[in-house]
């Protein structure tokens, strides 16, 4: 996989200095360290992924909760 350029513009003097400061501290170029930060955020899920796949996986009921509801209190008012 051949890899990209990828700008960012209009960051924050104090942003850069922080992320080249954090990277220093850890023996790496700005670049790779800021790579590894866009890895990480990109291997964890979003919010709607993750509800996406645990709606793929949860079960669903024949009935709704209203029909439930509504069956217990027709049951209720029989009595």
């Amino acid at each position: 996989m051949m890899a990209s350029l990828l700008q960012i513009r209009n960051v924050p003097e104090e942003t850069r200095r922080a992320l080249k400061a954090r990277a220093a501290a850890r023996g790496e170029s700005l670049n790779a360290y800021v790579l590894e930060l866009l890895e990480r955020a990109v291997a964890r899920p979003t919010t709607a992924e993750v509800l996406e796949r645990a709606r793929g996986r949860s079960e669903r009921a024949a009935i709704s909760s209203l029909e439930v509801i509504a069956a217990a209190r027709a049951k209720r008012e029989r009595r």
